[in-house]
């Protein structure tokens, strides 16, 4: 266990990506691109191995194709308590009525915290892993300890260009030290 008492955390910028083995890297594919929305990305040629990468939502996603499809586990049960990765939305309705035209199987949860609500679905890709949509950013992150929120931060999903800035506002008990984007 680190000592925090050593020179705190790594300096850690951001979540940069996330991988995932596959049984079938076109069936996969077309599952992150289709029915996540996500944009294949060039891979570096050095790479020697079958995989794809992928990008949307300020993360990458980089699938692999499995040396042994028939070896990997089988997951049937959706369970939310699985590890999972976990997509904001603007709008539940939509994303479940997306889902049944789809065909894809999901579970639907609700989490409150003082009057707040969290509505979340939960589905699997192709290979099993979990996937949550919430709007969960109706939570504001607040900090063990401190009792005062970090952020409160309706996130809106822009496509910017390289050389455009948009200033996305942010209500926080901190404002000069928070970016929300």
């Amino acid at each position: 266990m680190l000592d925090s008492n050593k020179g705190g955390a790594l300096p850690l910028g951001s979540l940069n990506h996330i991988s995932f083995l596959c049984r079938s890297l076109e069936v996969s594919l077309d599952f992150y691109k289709n029915v996540l929305g996500f944009t294949p990305i060039r891979r570096p040629g050095s790479l020697d191995f079958d995989g794809a990468w992928l990008f949307k939502y300020g993360i990458g996603i980089h699938l692999l194709q499995s040396a042994d499809s028939e070896a990997m586990p089988k997951k049937t049960e959706i369970n939310p308590k699985d590890n999972h990765i976990s997509f904001q939305c603007e709008s539940m309705a939509l994303v479940e009525k997306k889902l049944k035209e789809l065909g894809i199987a999901y579970i639907q949860q609700r989490v409150e915290e003082g009057g707040i609500y969290v509505d979340q679905l939960f589905f699997h890709d192709p290979d099993g892993f979990m996937i949550e949509i919430c709007n969960c950013d109706n939570l504001p992150v607040i900090p063990l300890g401190s009792g005062e929120p970090v952020r409160v931060c309706k996130r809106v999903n822009l496509e910017i260009m390289p050389q455009q800035k948009v200033a996305i506002p942010c209500a926080s008990t901190q404002e000069s030290h928070i970016t929300c984007a």
